[in-house]
């Protein structure tokens, strides 16, 4: 018990163990949705569901230890809502890599993420933005899983007239047939989003759902989110939308999930990861600039909910900051946990998913009087054990995991009132980074959008010079990016 208090600091910290371990299983209560809703994203690229539910598992716990061992910081680290998004969405359905490519580049990330941190790059970076931006992209990623959410609950149907449809199946639209049935349409913004007319049960259980979700939000319910998840499965089955005869437990075991996690664990070092992505020159642009992408979000992501929460309760000082600034080499408490969090990511892609963040949720734990690692050691735990929920997971409906999208959206546009809006200079680019992701369905376009304006409005006000050359180079990057894609 002394060895515990002396190394993770009780004292100084002004906590116990059991505040620690109260505080680290809030935590896990509170972000433990991410269990349900990573594999739930990911394996719409491909990647088989049980093998990301352990992946999940796996890379939470190893990030979040690594974090509070190295750190001694309250927080709990996962695959990013957002960044799985982004991963399944953008990567893979977009830009046409496979899932196993696409774990290459978040491996590449974590690495870059390492190296960075270890230098001076990250912290030349993480000053080099300016706090409207950062707000504004942490706002944008709100937005877009929102959507992403509302989407998922089955509340919106798309119409579009044939003239405005340019492909389906990647075809000639016009054809009378389409073997194998429709796969894919893309037409032009002609398209129309709609509410559905509200008869689809499946529809009225995810509203349900969120209504539940909501509510015990609003009466600070301990794991409110994973709570609404339980209780929307649960109506589900009651009312029919999952039907449990059809699922077969012995393929959703432990034992299974584990043979799964063979297909997707060491995938990037295969001939389908690594070799794949670089095997292809003409290529190696949009690759360069995915994984760009990919480390841009996870950097903010975690430094904005470092700050967020750190500042007001004190785990990261003033001190703290002055010394990140002045900071030559690894030695802030901010460096350690930034260099955790990357650690993370690294794993995560070995096992398959996608780049592990510090979550906004450890909150509720710091909430709890969390104060300390053991905080984090506690949620690591927790993660562990939640192992043998693996059969539970295929009868988790989409309808279930929607409303803990829309929830996390809300609670990530907090964001928006650090930014002027009142200020058409810093307006503009906070709506291209924050408000335009969500519309054009893509957090590196939002991001590029963002910088992109910034500098613009920098140019033509005169104020070019106050702009930092990490972010010139980064607004050319993204402008280069869109020269290579409108080439091939």
């Amino acid at each position: 018990m002394n060895t515990i208090s002396k190394f993770f600091r009780f004292k100084e910290n002004k906590t116990n163990l059991s505040t620690e371990i109260t505080a680290g299983v809030t935590t896990f209560l509170a972000m433990s949705y991410i269990i349900f809703v990573n594999p739930a994203i990911l394996e719409l690229s491909g990647m088989p569901n049980q093998a990301v539910f352990l992946a999940t598992i796996f890379a939470s716990a190893i990030s979040t230890l690594a974090i509070g061992l190295i750190a001694n910081v309250p927080y709990a680290l996962g695959p990013g809502m957002g960044l799985n998004a982004f991963f399944t969405y953008t990567v893979v359905f977009s830009l046409g890599f496979t899932w196993q490519e696409a774990l290459s580049m978040v491996f590449i990330c974590g690495l870059i993420n390492v190296l960075i941190t270890l230098t001076s790059i990250r912290r030349m970076l993480i000053l080099a933005i300016p706090s409207t931006l950062q707000n504004a992209i942490s706002a944008g990623i709100g937005v877009f899983i929102g959507y992403l959410g509302i989407k998922n609950l089955g509340l919106l149907q798309f119409t579009s007239d044939a003239s405005n449809i340019i492909s389906v199946n990647g075809g000639d639209p016009t054809a009378e047939t389409f073997a194998g049935g429709v796969t894919n349409v893309v037409s032009t913004g002609g398209i129309l989003p709609e509410l559905v007319d509200f008869t689809d049960s499946g529809v009225l259980i995810g509203l349900v759902g969120l209504l539940l979700t909501i509510v015990l939000l609003l009466k600070n319910v301990r794991g409110a989110i994973l709570v609404g998840i339980v209780l929307t499965t649960l109506l589900s089955i009651l009312f029919g939308v999952t039907d449990l005869s059809a699922i077969d437990f012995s393929e959703n075991s432990l034992g299974s999930a584990f043979a799964d996690l063979g297909v997707t664990f060491g995938a990037i070092f295969t001939s389908e990861g690594l070799p794949s992505l670089f095997g292809d020159v003409t290529r190696l642009p949009v690759v360069i600039m995915t994984i760009f992408a990919f480390s841009l979000a996870d950097v903010f992501d975690t430094v904005g909910t470092f700050i967020g929460t750190g500042r007001q309760t004190g785990i990261f000082t003033d001190e703290d900051m002055k010394a990140l600034e002045e900071s030559t080499g690894f030695d802030t408490k901010m460096e350690k946990a930034l260099f955790g969090d990357s650690i993370g990511t690294i794993f995560g892609a070995v096992l398959g998913t996608s780049n592990t963040t510090t979550f906004v949720e450890s909150a509720a734990g710091i909430g709890a009087g969390g104060r300390t690692g053991m905080t984090s050691v506690s949620t690591a735990i927790c993660f562990v054990l939640a192992m043998f929920l693996a059969p539970v997971i295929s009868i988790v409906p989409p309808q279930a995991t929607a409303p803990a999208l829309i929830i996390v959206g809300i609670l990530m546009l907090s964001s928006l009132n650090n930014i002027d809006w009142n200020n058409f200079e810093v307006a503009v680019p906070a709506f291209f980074a924050s408000i335009f992701m969500g519309l054009v369905y893509s957090v590196s376009n939002g991001i590029a959008a963002g910088f992109i304006t910034y500098g613009l409005i920098s140019l033509v006000t005169g104020k070019a010079k106050k702009v930092h050359p990490i972010l010139w180079i980064s607004m050319g990057l993204f402008i280069l990016n869109y020269i290579v894609m409108a080439i091939l």
